[in-house]
């Protein structure tokens, strides 16, 4: 690895460069959307930019591995800000505007700018390693976020003026303290999923207890981070939240063993393997904007599943002389996967969140996503943990494919949403 080279330390060493960014990620998008909600999306989305400029320069010039995790830290909580920030402003937008239904060529740019992050920014961050050095996926970020600047003061409307407030009245509207709960549940949550197949079971018991904590306090004061009596009442957004994670679980199982079985069961060079992916971004590039124009929330969630069954399926026939082609079919079925679920899953959203609170419901979209990576990398190394090999691969397939079959039956016995979310 160039920077493990660069800083004459193990490769082991730089896990944190991977796992530190999306424990942040998955705290700092619903924090992004409450404070979209309470001071501004405007505010909150020039904030993350600068944060992305900061972040950029310093990963940028880091001299040891300790900087470099803060800056890809901080340009994690800046990236952050710019979904639920987006969302809540497409929301006021429509609801000003008297839109009945979901914009959706705005939602089909967000869902296109989120999956090329996903699926074509590994291979294009291997190919500016190679030929540019490591720095430069770091400094990369500066000229977008100076760009993105002048695009926020010149085109994003300002936000409504703030009513005069102390800072401490502000921290308990934001409720700084449920934020901070939240951030221990969900870090130790992540941290034990992370530590699979050799479980932390400390991690997994302060996650249990912090979990039920954040809880007892959201239920008692006023202005809660999250409102969990809504949020439990509100059937359908859960199974959104919920066919999300399983659909991005599958999608991100093949993200993470294809390229990997190919490397090292079949001695792929590791430019070949990751341009493998590049198909996956195409075709859900093209299936989340015919979704989101179209508005076919309840089409997205079959799609979703049934591309995943078969996706799995397919994943079991790989091997020997049709490792190749068949593994372009996979990812390109898998494209298929996450296309529909981000689509489906922003538009289903749209309509089912509270519009007061789209930007923390948003932001949580985002978390249950880094949840099902996280869980993907678990599944991977289960089932890679003796060695990266063909009957490893085919049991993640078998895994998969019972993962959509699972969104299948949460979708075709969800009869409430098929009324409540009109395709």
């Amino acid at each position: 690895m160039p920077i493990a080279h660069s800083f004459h330390i193990a490769v082991a060493q730089t896990v944190l460069l991977v796992s530190a960014p999306y424990l942040a990620c998955a705290v700092a998008q619903p924090t992004a959307g409450k404070l979209s909600e309470q001071i501004g999306p405007r505010k909150t989305f020039l904030s993350g930019v600068i944060m992305v400029l900061l972040g950029g320069i310093l990963g940028g010039l880091s001299q040891n591995l300790i900087s470099l995790i803060v800056s890809r830290v901080i340009i994690g909580i800046g990236t952050s800000a710019g979904y639920p920030s987006a969302m809540f402003m497409v929301r006021a937008r429509a609801k000003k505007a008297g839109m009945i239904n979901a914009p959706g060529g705005v939602l089909a740019a967000l869902a296109v700018v989120g999956l090329t992050f996903i699926a074509v920014g590994p291979p294009i961050g291997g190919v500016l390693v190679a030929n540019l050095g490591w720095r430069m996926i770091f400094f990369i970020n500066v000229p977008f976020a100076l760009l993105t600047i002048l695009f926020i003061f010149i085109g994003v409307e300002a936000d409504e003026p703030l009513v005069h407030q102390s800072i401490k009245s502000l921290l308990m509207r934001i409720d700084i303290i449920g934020i901070l709960g939240f951030a221990v549940m969900i870090s130790a949550l992540l941290l034990f999923l992370i530590s699979i197949p050799s479980p932390e079971w400390i991690s997994f018991i302060v996650f249990l207890i912090a979990g039920f904590l954040f809880v007892i306090w959201e239920l008692r004061i006023q202005t809660p981070f999250f409102d969990i009596k809504e949020l439990l009442s509100n059937t359908q957004l859960m199974l959104t939240y919920l066919r999300t994670m399983i659909a991005m679980l599958g999608a991100y199982i093949i993200l993470y063993s294809l390229p990997q079985w190919l490397e090292d069961a079949h001695a792929y060079p590791a430019d070949t393997a990751g341009l493998m992916i590049v198909p996956m971004g195409i075709v859900s590039a093209i299936v989340s904007t015919l979704i989101s124009r179209k508005g076919f929330v309840l089409g997205s969630f079959i799609a979703t599943g049934t591309s995943t069954v078969a996706g799995g399926i397919l994943l079991t026939l790989l091997g020997g002389n049709n490792t190749l082609y068949l593994s372009l079919i996979v990812t390109a079925v898998f494209g298929i996967t996450l296309g529909a679920a981000m689509g489906g899953g922003q538009l289903a959203l749209f309509k089912q969140a509270n519009p007061q609170r789209v930007g923390t419901a948003s932001g949580l979209l985002r978390t249950f996503t880094y949840l099902g990576s996280i869980s993907a990398s678990s599944v991977t190394g289960i089932a890679f943990h003796q060695s990266v090999s063909d009957p490893g691969l085919h049991a993640i397939g078998l895994v998969v494919a019972i993962l959509g079959v699972v969104i299948l039956l949460i979708t075709l016995a969800n009869h409430l949403s098929h009324e409540r979310v009109k395709s």
